[in-house]
């Protein structure tokens, strides 16, 4: 299966939407091997779920992340964590043991749209 973390420099994205690449691994069995990172294709809300499945994506890490794409990835069968910080290749390592967990989105929805990121996670 394949894993897509959000990244920024080697750490995990706090923005999805925003992030330049994403670092991609195959994992199997508990086993990681990390391949060429992938360049996002730019932010279009939308977008980039489709863009991370078509290229085979079965789960995406991030930061925070809208609620709009989180449901786009669950329609493309993507699984998807929030709320994740850290060293891509430890969180990498963490989700290929089993014990990553998603959490809150670094993101929140306002009234006015994401009140705590600039509207950057979708």
């Amino acid at each position: 299966m394949k894993l897509a973390i959000a990244k920024d420099g080697e750490i995990v994205s706090a923005h999805f939407g925003h992030c330049e690449k994403y670092a991609i691994f195959e994992v199997e069995g508990g086993n990681l091997a990390r391949q060429a990172d992938l360049l996002s294709p730019g932010h279009e809300p939308g977008r980039l779920p489709a863009f991370l499945a078509e290229h085979g994506v079965n789960a995406v890490i991030a930061g925070g992340m809208g609620p709009r794409a989180v449901d786009l990835f669950h329609a493309n069968g993507v699984e998807v964590f929030i709320g994740i910080a850290g060293e891509i290749d430890a969180v990498a390592a963490e989700y290929a043991a089993g014990h990553l967990t998603s959490g809150e989105s670094t993101c929140t929805q306002g009234e006015e749209g994401h009140d705590n990121c600039d509207g950057g996670c979708h």
